[in-house]
């Protein structure tokens, strides 16, 4: 059991390295980074504090503390992931409506070139 704690913690710390580096890489925007970050440093601090998962297990009902670490960082994979949606589906349509604007100037402005040719 003690092994699955270590692979939890050794995954949580690998994922803080790769936003980190992303991050200096700038292949990750920093407002993006910090729910990834949190989510890393809430896996590590579970896979390290046993009697925390001790509690979570006992409140959640649950009888092995590590089924009660999955189901908690599932869930925080899940909020993060929601966010990121949340986001992507704002900028599609920021672009959609950009498209648009876009697609009206470009008319008015043929519209105009029409106008002075005549």
């Amino acid at each position: 059991m003690d092994r699955l704690f270590d692979v939890v913690a050794v995954f949580s710390v690998v994922l803080i390295v790769w936003v980190l580096s992303s991050v200096r890489r700038a292949h990750i925007r920093v407002e993006y980074s910090v729910s990834w970050l949190l989510a890393g440093a809430v896996l590590l601090i579970l896979a390290r504090w046993r009697t925390l998962d001790d509690w979570m297990a006992a409140a959640l009902g649950i009888s092995d503390s590590f089924i009660a670490l999955a189901m908690i960082a599932g869930a925080a994979f899940l909020v993060v992931l929601y966010r990121l949606s949340l986001r992507i589906s704002g900028l599609k349509d920021s672009s959609i409506t950009l498209a648009q604007q876009v697609a009206i100037l470009e008319f008015r402005l043929d519209a105009l070139n029409q106008n002075k040719k005549l």
